[in-house]
């Protein structure tokens, strides 16, 4: 799996393309403001329903719940291609605009989503799957990536973060489906019942990850861990394992800077000491400073969980992150 190769400095946020700058003047296309995007109401259509995702994360969530109703495409489905600064083609930003429905993950991940929605796509109904957090998060959210609300444990560590990567927490890819059944129903009204059916048979799918990561949670409660950088928050709070990762460390990889020295050797000890159970480990993100990370973890003899952002090929949401929670209950039996 190739590599996602992140840009230096800060978050990007996503050029829309050609045909922006042919429908709006250049300030209005140029602006790096986060910007909230409201749906636009669904009405009834005429023909074929076309479902546009971001992602095949989200791509797979809106098949689950449209079923042979609707085409679905997924914009970004190459593992070495970024949401957060992915670039959309006047392609992708016509797709998005004549779309029936767009899902999208929001909190900033695929800006690029929101540019064109507020540029092109005004008139497009859309599902936000950040913006639902709050229906199974404890904590307030914003729909900002660079605003985290948390609270700090006298350990020094995070707790309880908004995190912008929430297809990690399986309730909200739950609540995803049965937003986008709702829009569905209201594009395709004859259809409503099955969309609605289809989404209950997914919530009901997702059990069998909120099953391990209970399982998890009761076996292991607050056992330390470690990731390169915070996608897989959710996974880890709902299993309710203790982050020991430095902030400074998964930030720096995160945004493509290189992270401190001090950051790197404290991270590193967390490994030599024993002082962690597992690495969580994004595979689409490698450099020299997150394979170095990775060998020190395997030679202390400390499990390596490799977690990805898109979905790999074959395989569904369900599948995946199911699969994804059995790696960590697994790692974590092996580190015991």
């Amino acid at each position: 799996m190739s590599p996602i190769s992140r840009p230096s400095g800060t978050k990007l946020t996503a050029l829309v393309g050609l045909t922006c700058a042919a429908a709006l003047t250049l300030s209005a296309c140029s602006s790096t403001e986060t910007a909230s995007t409201e749906s636009a109401p669904a009405t009834p259509v005429d023909g074929p329903i076309t479902i546009v995702a971001s992602t095949n994360v989200w791509g797979s969530v809106a098949e689950a719940v449209a079923g042979n109703l609707a085409t679905v495409t997924s914009i970004i489905s190459d593992p070495s291609a970024d949401p957060h600064s992915y670039e959309a083609s006047p392609a992708d930003a016509a797709s998005v605009a004549e779309a029936s429905l767009v899902v999208y993950n929001g909190g900033g991940y695929d800006q690029f989503i929101e540019d064109i929605l507020d540029s092109e796509g005004k008139n497009v109904p859309s599902v936000d799957a950040f913006s639902l957090l709050d229906e199974s998060h404890d904590h307030d959210s914003e729909s900002s990536s660079d605003t985290e609300a948390h609270t700090t444990s006298e350990d020094g560590h995070a707790h309880g973060e908004v995190n912008e990567h929430v297809w990690y927490n399986a309730e909200v890819a739950a609540h995803t489906a049965e937003e986008i059944a709702d829009k569905l129903g209201q594009l395709d009204p004859s259809n409503a019942a099955q969309y609605t059916a289809n989404a209950e048979t997914f919530h009901e799918q997702v059990h069998a990850i909120t099953d391990v990561t209970d399982q998890i949670a009761a076996d292991f409660p607050g056992a330390p861990v470690a990731q390169t950088e915070p996608i897989a928050h959710y996974l880890l709070e709902e299993s309710d394992l203790d982050d020991r990762t430095p902030e400074d460390f998964k930030d720096s990889i995160e945004e493509g800077n290189d992270p401190s020295p001090a950051s790197i050797a404290a991270t590193r000890d967390l490994f030599t000491s024993k002082s962690v159970r597992a690495l969580v480990y994004n595979i689409q993100t490698e450099d020299a400073v997150t394979q170095d990370i990775r060998s020190t973890s395997e030679a202390a003899g400390i499990p390596v969980v490799e977690v990805t952002e898109t979905l790999p090929a074959g395989m569904t949401y369900i599948e995946w992150q199911t699969k994804a929670a059995k790696d960590l209950q697994a790692a974590l039996t092996t580190g015991s």
